[in-house]
């Protein structure tokens, strides 16, 4: 038997290495997916092969993740229950696929991933693999086997496999998009995050300083003017707006799997990119429009945070995304000061807004006989209302 898995390089997965082969007696192909983590990938194929892999696989789908993920969380102002940018959620499916591909490549009867039973990921991996290939053993051994770290560690350590065994206050998760930070230490929902949790926003500049966001159709494409593909444009945007201490999330998120959890995350260049391009759409669409948007994009995040990413509905409402933001081009300024980023500055072909229309010194007036009109009309409903239930 083959089974394919998932493989990160941590504890959880190097165990299951071993722990399929003794279970499943088969012969374990692991699979390491670059979606943009900082990770020593010569290092993490060394220690598979070390734990047991039969063969090992490195992908480099950065620019895939960029272009057919990350793009859509921009046109859609991705944010769950409006904080969280979809960082892990979204890189699972893109992960997921790649695993799936080397199993039918390797003719693999088994697919296996990480994640426990208490967390969403296991939710994303599952659902993307049934989509993708029904057909094989789906695994997940840190569901079975119930073990602890110290467990894990104690396993790890009578079959001679080697990890690093010194405790980290904080598991850390990170992708182009966001890092997400989880540990013991910061449960309780009243603690400080510590400074030496954060890696991405830790503050080196007190200038102030502005910078300049170009937009396509909804997608950004420049910075300062500087023409940029998406994965160079949000790498520089990380660094650049990190370095102000921008692009910290800290929020209690309502999980899928029925409870509540204290989250951290690190996202400046998700943030950044989502708060211009909010900007840019309020600047360029109507009203109607941009009040369905909003539904649009809350309606996406659902989906994706949630593991649907094969529900018709996620794929649907990303092709309204780009229809929607066919006028979406422009410039943003953003002012980097203290730790915040504020929008100081729009401009756009499309936009609707007008000077001459909207100025108190110099622009359009109704006179008083079309304003009364306008009211009389505008209100009709609430006063007749108000007037047959109250008098």
């Amino acid at each position: 038997m083959k089974i394919v898995l998932a493989y990160s390089g941590g504890l959880d997965t190097t165990v299951a290495i071993s722990w399929l082969k003794e279970t499943f007696k088969a012969d374990v192909i692991t699979v390491t997916v670059d979606v943009g983590q900082p990770d020593d990938f010569t290092r993490i194929e060394e220690r598979a092969y070390q734990a047991g892999s039969w063969k090992h696989f490195t992908i480099d789908a950065k620019e895939e993740f960029a272009n057919n993920y990350v793009k859509y969380a921009i046109l859609l102002n991705g944010l769950y229950e409006g904080v969280y940018p979809l960082a892990t959620a979204l890189a699972r499916p893109l992960i997921a696929e790649k695993v799936v591909n080397i199993a039918k490549k390797e003719g693999a009867e088994g697919v296996a991933h990480g994640s426990t039973s208490k967390g969403n990921d296991q939710i994303r991996f599952d659902l993307s693999v049934k989509a993708l290939y029904p057909e094989s053993k789906l695994i997940a051994p840190a569901r079975i086997w119930n073990m602890t770290r110290d467990d894990e560690i104690k396993y790890a350590k009578e079959r001679g496999i080697p990890i690093k065994t010194e405790s980290s206050k904080y598991s850390i998760d990170e992708n182009l998009w966001g890092r997400s930070i989880e540990g013991d230490i910061i449960s309780d929902s009243m603690t400080q995050v510590p400074e030496d949790a954060f890696e991405w926003t830790k503050k080196t500049k007190t200038e102030s300083s502005t910078i300049k966001i170009g937009f396509d159709k909804g997608v950004p494409v420049s910075v300062d003017d500087e023409k940029l593909n998406l994965l160079k444009l949000i790498q520089i945007l990380n660094s650049i707006v990190g370095s102000y201490g921008f692009g910290r999330v800290d929020h209690i998120e309502n999980r899928v799997v029925g409870f509540k959890s204290r989250e951290v995350y690190e996202a400046p260049a998700a943030l950044t990119l989502t708060l211009s391009h909010q900007d840019l759409e309020k600047t360029v669409m109507t009203p109607h429009e941009l009040r369905f948007k909003r539904y649009m994009d809350s309606i996406w995040s659902d989906l994706v945070y949630q593991g649907l990413w094969y529900e018709p509905l996620r794929e649907e409402i990303q092709y309204m995304a780009e229809e929607m933001n066919r006028w979406v081009t422009g410039e943003v300024l953003v002012k980097l000061e203290g730790a915040g980023a504020i929008v100081v500055g729009r401009s756009s072909q499309f936009s609707p807004y007008s000077e001459k229309v909207a100025s108190y010194n110099k622009g359009w007036y109704p006179s008083d006989e079309m304003a009364r009109g306008f009211i009389e009309i505008w209100g009709m409903h609430s006063l007749l209302a108000h007037k047959t239930r109250f008098g």
